[in-house]
């Protein structure tokens, strides 16, 4: 008897450390994420709006885990950027998730909810550098629109133009018909026309076919019957009707658009640049309110 008790008690100590790793069984890095305790206990806090204690249950299971709770950091980073308002955080734990699970269904939703969060980070920065950057691509895009519809609208004044050019117009003197009824289906309402509905373009930018201008004849008082043509206008008055042209900046302008404004063609900016080097000291260097000469 005495024998028997030393030896009893050394088989209950001994099946101590079998029973208690029975207990841990459940949460052994073998088994599923999803059956964790503190994975199952983080999400019913989530449920309960204990998001503070579920972020805490989340980070154990990383702690016993590793690497092997790409769940977790999901939760992690949706709990970060929802509710902690911590964007770099929750970056973090998205990657980790893409990493550890890069050919999840949601991993187009992680990079989705990056993108977002990356968005939220630079609103914090004082310079907001991603919003200037939208804002300049939407003013590309206005821009480019603007310029097509610009060109539609010269096509269709030149079509215009050449058509009335080309209409053989109705003699008033050879047709038997009154001049009322002669002249109503000529007759055109300006106010309907396309043309006339539309913005005027800039006078740079309207190309006019040239149109021959008559030359007045003069009658030569010491020798009659022959004809002299009337004097040229001067070139400097031409030129001095062009010259000092100026414009003042507003949003939206550049030295494109004012190129394309002034002269038709973008690739004259460079002259704007070089008339206004007292005032640019780069060529991005535009401000709102700024006087330009245009040369």
């Amino acid at each position: 008897m005495r024998f028997r008790f030393p030896v009893l008690w050394f088989c209950a100590f001994a099946a101590l450390p079998f029973f208690a790793g029975c207990e841990r069984s459940a949460d052994s890095p073998f088994t599923a994420e999803i059956d964790d305790s503190d994975y199952r206990r983080g999400k019913e806090l989530l449920r309960q709006g204990r998001n503070q204690e579920a972020l805490v249950a989340f980070q154990k299971v990383l702690e016993k885990r590793g690497d092997d709770a790409p769940e977790s950091h999901l939760e992690l980073g949706i709990l970060y950027q929802t509710h902690i308002k911590d964007p770099i955080a929750a970056i973090y734990h998205y990657r980790k998730f893409r990493e550890l699970k890069p050919n999840s269904p949601q991993a187009d939703l992680v990079r989705q909810r990056i993108d977002a969060a990356t968005r939220e980070f630079a609103r914090t920065l004082p310079a907001q550098p991603l919003d200037n950057q939208m804002e300049r691509l939407d003013l590309l895009d206005k821009l480019d629109q603007l310029q097509r519809e610009n060109s539609q609208l010269k096509d269709q004044l030149i079509a215009s133009r050449t058509q009335s050019i080309n209409t053989p117009r109705v003699s008033l003197s050879a047709s038997p018909v009154s001049a009322d009824t002669s002249a109503a289906p000529l007759a055109v309402n300006p106010d309907d026309s396309p043309i006339a509905r539309a913005p005027d373009p800039a006078p740079e930018q309207m190309v006019t076919p040239p149109t021959p201008q008559p030359v007045a004849p003069t009658v030569s008082l010491n020798r009659p019957g022959v004809q002299t043509p009337a004097p040229r206008p001067s070139v400097s008055n031409t030129n001095s009707a062009t010259s000092g042209r100026k414009h003042t900046v507003s949003k939206g302008d550049t030295l494109f658009s004012l190129a394309q404004r002034y002269y038709g063609n973008k690739s004259r900016w460079r002259d704007i640049y070089a008339a206004n080097r007292d005032v640019m000291k780069s060529q991005n260097d535009l401000k709102i309110g700024m006087e330009l000469k245009i040369p």
